[in-house]
């Protein structure tokens, strides 16, 4: 798979404290790369760093093959966490000029501009200063400037934040519809859910140094604990916990349900099958539910940050 972005080995201190330790990611083409990491640990520096506001001490970036180059930032659409719109500016004089920033003609602006205000039913805001905007219907109009020229490579900061659930999701489908018509998107959260939903991709940032990378699915797989939830009916929820207890390793589940049946949290250990366990468990009760307990990126960061500690 082509990769539109190549951060290699980049280094970036500021004085004696280093925000980048030998960092390097592959952002693969048409696809969504998750950037995490806790507050401080690197990731707003190498956002920084992609969108030539400041420059790496040493390492290189490639966008779609090429050094990174000054002309190079018409290809990228940066949705900053910080927002950076005039708020005693007219909603219409604003756009129009950073779409000409970003050089496209007046005429193919307005024209776009008309697409995405009907799409997101904002077109009485043409006229209304962005100080009389709350900051969720700012944030629509900032998330406009940022895909209107259409770049190879678009950056999302925190892009949900001041929008309600039904904003948001408007946003995450239009992310993902974004993605399916070409565009490669580095998206930097800490809303683990969202992540879950969105990324194909993820790399993990922690004091400086890259500690984790890859496919979402395939890092789901490493970090698999052989864990599956279960709900049995039985008059003997006593005996039958005894009896699965000598078998398996076990202990009572979370698990919400409707039945009054026993909920079971079973770990395997190496060389056990889950065939085996359900042949096991259903010589012994009626099984009401089974799943694996799949790790999510929220167990994932804690633990892969914790382990980094």
């Amino acid at each position: 798979m082509k990769n539109i972005l190549t951060v290699d080995s980049v280094c970036k201190n500021y004085g004696n404290f280093t925000a980048l330790n030998n960092v390097s990611i592959s952002v693969p083409e048409g696809s969504v790369f998750g950037l995490l990491g806790p507050n401080g640990a690197g990731k707003t520096s190498l956002i920084r760093i992609i969108n030539q506001i400041t420059l790496p001490d040493s390492g290189t970036i490639f966008l779609d093959g090429e050094p990174l180059q000054p002309h190079h930032i018409q290809n990228i659409g940066y949705l900053p966490e910080e927002r950076g719109l005039y708020k005693s500016m007219k909603v219409g004089e604003q756009v129009l000029y950073l779409a000409q920033l970003k050089g496209m003609s007046k005429t193919e602006a307005k024209k776009k501009l008309q697409y995405w205000f009907e799409k997101f039913e904002i077109t009485d805001w043409w006229d209304k200063k962005i100080q009389e905007l709350s900051k969720g219907m700012a944030q629509k109009v900032q998330f406009i400037v940022t895909v209107l020229h259409e770049p190879k490579l678009l950056i999302f900061d925190e892009p949900f934040s001041g929008f309600d659930p039904i904003n948001a999701n408007l946003i995450k489908d239009e992310i993902l519809k974004l993605r399916d018509e070409g565009a490669s998107i580095i998206f930097s959260t800490h809303r683990m859910e969202s992540v879950e939903e969105l990324c194909d991709h993820i790399a993990l940032i922690n004091k400086s140094n890259k500690i984790l990378d890859g496919k979402l699915n395939d890092i789901k797989q490493e970090y698999r604990t052989n864990q599956f939830e279960v709900g049995l009916l039985s008059d003997q929820k006593d005996e039958l916990f005894k009896v699965i207890n000598s078998k398996f390793t076990v202990e009572e589940s979370k698990l919400s349900s409707f039945n009054t049946d026993l909920r079971l949290l079973i770990s395997l250990k190496k060389g056990e099958t889950s065939t085996e366990m359900i042949q096991f468990l259903n010589s012994n009760a009626q099984i009401t539910h089974f799943t694996e307990v799949i790790p999510s990126v929220n167990d994932i960061f804690l633990k892969s940050v914790a382990n980094n500690g």
